[in-house]
């Protein structure tokens, strides 16, 4: 394996990584299961205790989310390295790039609040420092540093001395957003999402780590792509077995041995901060190890006679914001109330099964659609916008004037 600093002053080669689309379209599949599950949060409510939702947060929650957070750090790096090999300072118009997809994200948390574009949009200026430090093993440190979760060790630290704002409970769990959800007209829910929406999210995220979590997989995914990684984890099962079995064993170890040792956090008036912050530290590393073990796993699958059940997930890959987005301008309508509301005649069983479906239908709508296509449609649209040229050729052959 390439080493961590000379890997730095290596020429990042433009060809893509068919891969990286794989696993970018296996996180676009467990965003949807994660919101099939909570019925695009009418669940948040009352909770998916049954066996399928079990099931779907066991394979999916606290991972999808990070491998497209890892993902987005290894997209950028692969951006700028490519541009700075044609002697570009993208450095400002990747600034714009992000306000655009921040615009993007407001317009959709209108319909879903708890989007995730605008958190990635907005954490996402973090990736212009970052990509300054030259050293991979510095970022490594600074990841880790992330990882720590030190905010939320000294939000601990201010409720143990007393502080009576840092041991509140988090203002989500107050919120009368769930209540819109269920039994809001579409006034209501734009009206509601629009300030509520978005400090219920900030709340949540910030409760549970996410931010910093975020931040660091940022990070890591720069050095991945500028050590080559996942071109030679598509290639090298050796490597692919290994990130299986060590990821693998920290994982079962987090979940099964040290998960239930550690007690939840009441709520309400016996709330504890305590605990809550040792459980989000907690799902953090699981998340962590998690990832790491299917992206393992992927990889042994991408080199095996199955690996086109692998590839399935590419297509949806390459265009993930016209499909993400896709996903609550459909389901919504069917699942809340001020449309069929038929997140009160599902079960969750029926709402994963309908995701399962879509997301079948949303893989040959991208095999069509790139058939004939370079980009996908807000792909396309966030590209031209970015580069303020929109003569970005969008068919693969343009008809003749």
């Amino acid at each position: 394996m390439i080493s961590m600093n000379v890997a730095c002053k290596v020429q990042v080669q433009p060809e893509r990584i068919e891969f990286v689309d794989a696993l970018r379209g296996f996180a676009l599949f467990g965003l949807l299961m994660v919101h099939a599950a909570e019925a695009f949060g009418v669940g948040l409510s009352r909770g998916t205790d049954d066996p399928w939702g079990q099931a779907i947060f066991f394979l999916f929650g606290s991972k999808a989310f990070a491998i497209f957070a890892l993902l987005f750090g290894f997209s950028f790096a692969t951006i700028m390295a490519n541009q700075r090999a044609r002697g570009v300072d993208f450095t400002g118009r990747f600034a714009w790039r992000l306000f655009l997809l921040l615009a993007i994200g407001f317009v959709h948390s209108l319909l879903y609040s708890p989007e995730i574009l605008r958190l990635l949009a907005f954490l996402g200026l973090l990736l212009i420092p970052l990509d300054r430090v030259r050293s991979n093993y510095a970022l490594m440190v600074i990841a880790g540093l992330f990882f720590l979760q030190i905010p939320l060790l000294i939000q601990w630290l201010l409720a143990h001395l007393g502080n009576a704002f840092a041991a509140s409970e988090p203002y989500y769990t107050s919120s009368g957003l769930w209540d819109v959800f269920r039994n809001g007209s579409l006034g209501e829910l734009i009206s509601a999402n629009l300030i509520e929406g978005n400090l219920v999210k900030w709340s949540i995220n910030w409760s549970f780590g996410r931010v910093s979590e975020i931040a660091g997989l940022f990070a890591v995914g720069v050095v991945i792509q500028r050590t080559g990684f996942f071109a030679n984890l598509a290639k090298n099962r050796g490597i692919a077995l290994a990130l299986v079995l060590i990821a693998g064993t920290i994982f079962a170890i987090l979940e099964f041995i040290v998960k239930p040792m550690v007690p939840g956090s009441p709520s309400g008036a016996e709330f504890a901060i305590g605990p809550f912050t040792e459980r989000a530290i907690l799902f953090q590393w699981i998340g962590i190890s998690g990832i790491a073990a299917q992206i393992g796993l992927l990889a042994l699958l991408w080199n095996s006679p199955v690996q086109w059940l692998v590839g399935l997930f590419k297509g949806p890959g390459r265009m993930t914001l016209t499909l993400y987005v896709a996903h609550s301008v459909i389901a919504v309508p069917i699942l809340y109330q001020f449309g069929l509301g038929m997140a009160e005649v599902w079960n969750t069983q029926q709402r994963v099964l309908f995701a399962i479906a879509f997301f079948g239908l949303q893989i040959l709508f991208a095999h069509w659609w790139y058939a004939r296509y370079r980009y996908g449609m807000l792909e396309w649209t966030w590209r031209a916008a970015t580069l303020n040229d929109w003569k970005v050729p969008l068919r693969k052959h343009p008809q003749p004037t």
